[in-house]
């Protein structure tokens, strides 16, 4: 492999651990400190790429869109946690996993009533369309630039929110300890809206941007939760820092595995889990 497109699958890798890392941040946000398994957070990133779809043709703009679409997926994720999964915090994993696992269902349906079953594609904005040469035939689409210059500035977003406010000082508080923060006088309640409302928002945003290069398709969200699950084990459940890093991981392993293993290419990313899991059976970082 040359250095051009060694360099090709190296930004490839980078630029699918961020999104991975958007999906996996609000998947291990809710996890971590609401304490709620959620198998219908694919469909969040379902959501956001028909959104994209659908926004973009109302609206003429993609960025337009994307901004819409956040601000929609904010005010879906706090009903969705006021009329649900406020009243399962309480209640064994297994009534909430039969809880998501049912709203997937419930998801594709509406999806299907509402946009139908066919195959969509969304276009690229026009400043977005060019390549930058690498070489006499080789060049790498300014969209994929794009796409991770976002997912970067998403991320330093959420390390600020989280380690640099008073609210991130709230949600790390009741992460470690519900029942004191709840004694200080801080509304728990709000606390864990806002943080589920920014992992929907996170995960609607991600299906939104990757929407013009995976086109938009039926059951598209349970392809990728899988690969959140690996992803929030390998980095350690409730971990921001240890998702991107284990985002960035997996991205390497898989976009490098598919170009110089493609006979082991469906098992790498699972054999780095299970020898990460050997190494250290709570993930590379700590809650």
């Amino acid at each position: 492999m040359d250095f051009p497109s060694f360099l090709i699958q190296l930004l490839n890798s980078v630029q699918y651990g961020l999104l991975l890392f958007m999906l996996a941040a609000g998947l291990t946000l809710i996890f971590g400190i609401m304490g709620v398994v959620n198998l219908a957070h694919g469909s969040f990133y379902m959501l956001g790429a028909y959104l994209a779809w659908s926004l973009s043709t109302l609206l003429g703009s993609l960025v337009l869109a994307i901004v819409v679409g956040a601000a929609l997926s904010v005010v879906f994720g706090l009903a969705l946690e006021w009329l649900l999964f406020r009243h399962f915090y309480q209640r064994d994993h297994l009534d909430q996993v039969l809880l998501t696992f049912g709203l997937i269902y419930v998801f594709e349906e509406a999806r299907s009533i509402l946009w139908g079953d066919d195959v969509h594609g969304v276009p690229i904005p026009e400043l977005l369309r060019s390549s930058i040469p690498l070489t006499d035939t080789l060049s790498y689409p300014v969209y994929r630039l794009f796409m991770s210059g976002v997912c970067i500035v998403l991320a330093l977003g959420l390390y600020l929110l989280i380690s640099r406010t008073r609210l991130g000082m709230k949600i790390r508080a009741g992460a470690f300890n519900r029942d004191m923060v709840e004694s200080l006088g801080i509304n728990i309640k709000l606390i864990h809206a806002v943080v589920f409302a920014l992992g929907v928002a996170l995960a609607t945003v991600a299906g939104m941007i990757a929407a013009p290069i995976s086109s938009v398709y039926p059951n598209m969200g349970s392809q990728v939760l899988i690969m959140c699950f690996v992803v929030v084990v390998i980095g350690g459940i409730g971990s921001v820092r240890g998702a991107l890093i284990s985002a960035l991981l997996v991205g390497l392993v898989d976009t490098f595995g598919k170009v110089l293993l493609p006979q082991l290419a469906g098992m790498l990313v699972y054999m780095l889990m299970a020898a990460v899991l050997l190494w250290k059976p709570e993930g590379l970082f700590k809650q």
